[in-house]
């Protein structure tokens, strides 16, 4: 069974670019623009990691994050930020729920562990 990843991002080209890496493992993709849609294929799109954009409009990363985990059934479910400011929001997004976090910008070395922890066995 192919493994689903949701990437959450605004920006149509750093989007493209994390679902050409998480594709080249064989993995589904499904994509959300910001942290309202986030939330809803979180839960209806049920899927197997989520790479969470933090600055974007209508709903930050941070604020979906914080509602995916009060649903009580996505609360195993792997958050990555990705994230442009660096380690000053590093505490904010752990304790939102977040397991691990990306630097912007992204690239294939830094993303690919990441996928691999979580979706390759």
């Amino acid at each position: 069974m192919k493994k689903t990843v949701l990437i959450v991002e605004d920006h149509p080209d750093s989007r493209n670019f994390m679902k050409e890496l998480v594709e080249s493992y064989g993995c589904e993709v499904i994509e959300a623009i910001d942290g309202e849609e986030a939330v809803q294929l979180a839960h209806y799109g049920k899927p197997n990691l989520i790479l969470m954009d933090i600055s974007m409009p209508e709903m930050d990363g941070l604020t979906a994050t914080k509602i995916i985990r009060e649903t009580s059934d996505k609360n195993k479910m792997p958050i990555i930020a990705v994230t442009a400011h660096g380690k000053a929001l590093n505490k904010l997004l752990m304790e939102a729920g977040c397991n691990g976090i990306v630097n912007k910008p992204v690239d294939f070395d830094a993303l690919r562990p990441v996928i691999k922890h979580y979706l390759v066995h």
